[in-house]
């Protein structure tokens, strides 16, 4: 679809839109979720132009950072740059759309194989070791409690629901990142995942343990 120039020139367009990102939501998280999705891609195939595509460009249109609507429009603009079939600009646009987990309560019928391996790869960075950073370093950006036993996990009955809560970064674990695993679309996305939820569950042993029952 694209040379290596080409290639070269999107991925700078889109670090510069990531520049005033959170350490869990820079130019890295990029790179980590494109190896992620370079893994799973090899066992379970799909068109690996639209999976580097919108794994480039899929934080460009966070809402926790951006305007969906406004940078969808940027991104489609940039992709007509350089010629590509309006068929595979469009899926790439409706994976970015679909990937958050806080659409998992639209009722939107779009699915692919790219969709599916481009979510895993994305989901594999929130977890395991990688996941506990960017846990705590987003916590961090927007000024949350590590931990407050005065508040439980929620549990969120819609898209609006979860974006609005301020949960310390703790509950955020049980919220979001332990049901992670359950959620990979893939036979390889589940497996990479498995070791990281392991490593989640004993980090979280290990804090309680410290956080001590007399505080």
């Amino acid at each position: 679809m694209l040379n290596n120039k080409q290639i070269t020139e999107i991925e700078e367009w889109a670090q510069l839109k990531l520049s005033e990102c959170d350490a869990g939501h820079d130019w890295w998280h990029i790179k980590r979720v494109q190896n992620n999705a370079r893994l799973i891609h090899q066992q379970e195939g799909g068109d690996w132009n639209i999976i580097l595509l919108a794994v480039i460009l899929h934080d460009l249109a966070d809402t926790k950072f951006f305007d969906e609507i406004e940078a969808l429009m940027l991104i489609e603009d940039k992709l007509n740059d350089y010629q590509i079939t309006e068929s595979s600009i469009q899926h790439i646009l409706a994976i970015i759309q679909n990937i958050s987990f806080s659409k998992q309560w639209n009722n939107n019928p779009f699915h692919s194989l790219e969709l599916e391996i481009v979510q895993d790869a994305d989901r594999l960075d929130a977890i395991g070791a990688i996941g506990v950073a960017r846990a705590f370093s987003y916590g961090g950006h927007k000024k949350r409690d590590f931990y407050n036993p005065a508040i439980a996990p929620q549990q969120f009955d819609d898209t609006e629901e979860y974006r609005k809560s301020n949960s310390p970064t703790i509950n955020h674990f049980y919220e979001k990142l332990l049901l992670l695993k359950d959620k990979m679309n893939t036979s390889t996305g589940k497996t990479l995942a498995d070791d990281r939820h392991q490593f989640m569950e004993l980090y979280l042993k290990q804090f309680f343990k410290e956080w001590g029952e007399d505080l």
